[in-house]
């Protein structure tokens, strides 16, 4: 697969600087680029390897400076330009249609003929698969769970019994829709055997709206009643916990072993960095940033941005980090302080 520069160009909106008729065969790191091969730069980290590579074009701002003589894409949106260009060079994976003899779908369940369900795959009793969509080997489709429209579920995706999934999702391999939330309420007479944890039937479900991405190992539980939701386009990383509940808002973006806890509601465009923790029952603005490792406690208001544990917003923290790197500082001045005040003393 080849395209020239100028009709890269037209693709992705962007404009050329140097040979329009390059023709080019790969999309590579800088590091490693030749003279057929697009990368990009983005970020003023990798200055010294914009300025050594190789690449016969790299993608670029449209206010990034470049020596004389290089051939460039600028773009308005360097990355977005570079994501565009790579998805043309690996396009996503068409669905080859059929059922294969080795996957078991169950009485009563409707697969459209363009779907692709490969080896082992189950779909379990009034199931749907919609148009063009791939369950890869290992995927379980509960009983009475609905997939939509051009979706992919990677090898061992779980979608468990009345679980909603929409058009053009993705779920990494490993991906668990609608395990059971974590509810127990303590009995302290049991049945005889003693005190013991009676566990809360999760009757609930759990839905992705359309175009969302669930990572590798993430997990969104089910509702206790009703529904966790994620909404339209939001995307979810590797090793995330969504507890019983939850609402996720369109847009957000939640990074890798990110934990939520039950019945929190996150609004629409939220980012969290790895490692947030988010305790239950509370509501988050839109638009609110989290740092990596924040443990939020309280509701936090539309556009903020909060870190550290507990998380605060982001300027006190800067405060209160730099207040503690002077603690062994002032430690040694007050030792000093209290051996001349014990020496003046002693004189008085």
């Amino acid at each position: 697969m080849h395209f020239s520069l100028a009709e890269l160009a037209e693709r992705v909106g962007g404009r050329v600087e140097g040979d329009g008729s390059l023709r080019i065969e790969r999309v590579m790191p800088l590091e490693e680029a030749g003279p057929a091969d697009v990368s990009f730069f983005a970020n003023r980290k990798y200055a010294a390897a914009f300025a050594a590579s190789r690449a016969g074009v790299v993608i670029v701002g449209e206010n990034e400076e470049a020596a004389a003589g290089r051939t460039l894409l600028r773009a308005a949106n360097a990355y977005l330009a570079f994501a565009k260009v790579s998805t043309l060079f690996h396009p996503p994976r068409e669905p080859v249609p059929g059922i294969s003899p080795r996957a078991v779908v169950s009485e009563g369940a409707l697969i459209d003929p363009s779907a692709e369900i490969q080896d082992l795959a189950f779909v379990g009793r009034g199931a749907t698969v919609g148009a063009r969509t791939i369950l890869f080997p290992g995927v379980v489709v509960g009983d009475g769970a609905r997939i939509g429209d051009d979706c992919i579920l990677f090898p061992n995706v779980v979608v468990r019994e009345r679980c909603v999934v929409g058009n053009r999702c993705t779920l990494q391999p490993g991906a668990v829709l609608g395990g059971d939330g974590f509810g127990f309420a303590f009995d302290m007479e049991g049945v005889g055997s003693g005190p013991r944890h009676f566990k809360v039937p999760q009757s609930g479900i759990a839905e992705l709206e359309d175009d969302v991405e669930l990572g590798a190992n993430c997990t969104v539980d089910r509702a206790t009643l009703g529904k966790t939701v994620v909404r339209r386009g939001a995307k979810i990383d590797n090793l995330v916990q969504l507890a019983h509940n939850v609402e996720i808002g369109p847009l957000s973006l939640i990074a890798a072993q990110t934990g939520i806890s039950g019945s929190t509601k996150v609004g629409m465009g939220v980012a969290m960095a790895g490692q947030v923790g988010i305790v239950g029952h509370l509501d988050i603005g839109d638009g609110a940033r989290f740092g990596a490792k924040a443990g939020v406690h309280n509701d936090v208001p539309a556009g903020e941005i909060y870190s550290g544990y507990p998380a605060v917003p982001h300027r006190d923290w800067l405060r209160e980090q730099g207040a503690t790197r002077k603690l062994p500082e002032l430690w040694k001045r007050v030792r000093e302080l209290e051996k001349q005040l014990k020496k003046l003393q002693e004189e008085a």
